[in-house]
């Protein structure tokens, strides 16, 4: 091949390249595609347990005539055993709080016995607790009793305590606040 010819080719080849080449990227197809469909099944499937969990709570609750229940805002039912009408003060964010339980299951099966848990001494949405009873607690006296249901999603939810309580477990627990500390940080 002649020099004429090799450079006409190499021409041709180097043209061929910038023509074939775009200026502009094309955005490439996802391999899979991802819908929402499992997210839809997880939210629709823990509706359902939820349900299922507060109407058991419900009809428990029904049948105790013993006592009178409240339902509480955040979701979870509640009965006073020793009521104090004398005092008026609950804990608030910071208070510290000194109390005692016990957790059962909701035919009255002890899970955790109060004598196994012991007196707790824990600041109000400052420590780790479950969420059902840093909430009940801010709605009770100084030595108040009082008996909470609390629905799985209140207490240890999906994957239970790691111990005792499996997954999806709605519970009973018995609750006595003996000392509130008021915070007087500014």
């Amino acid at each position: 091949m002649n020099f004429k010819t090799k450079t006409i080719l190499s021409l041709v080849f180097v043209g061929l390249m910038f023509s074939s080449c775009k200026t502009s990227p094309e955005p490439r197809k996802p391999v899979t595609t991802k819908s929402d469909s499992f997210i839809q099944q997880s939210i629709k499937r823990n509706k359902a347990i939820v349900k299922k969990e507060e109407e058991l709570i419900k009809k428990i609750i029904d049948a105790d005539t013993t006592k009178q229940y409240f339902s509480s805002k955040n979701g979870f039912w509640y009965a006073y055993n020793v009521s104090n009408s004398k005092d008026s003060i609950t804990p608030d964010i910071g208070d510290e709080v000194e109390f005692n339980y016990s957790i059962l299951s909701l035919k009255n099966d002890t899970i955790y016995s109060r004598a196994e848990l012991g007196e707790r001494a824990l600041i109000i949405d400052k420590e780790n607790i479950f969420s059902g009873l840093r909430q009940g607690l801010k709605l009770m006296k100084i030595n108040e009793t009082v008996t909470f249901y609390f629905p799985s999603h209140k207490v240890y939810g999906y994957y239970g305590d790691q111990q005792k309580i499996g997954r999806n477990v709605p519970i009973k627990s018995i609750v006595t606040l003996n000392k509130i500390t008021k915070d007087d940080t500014p």
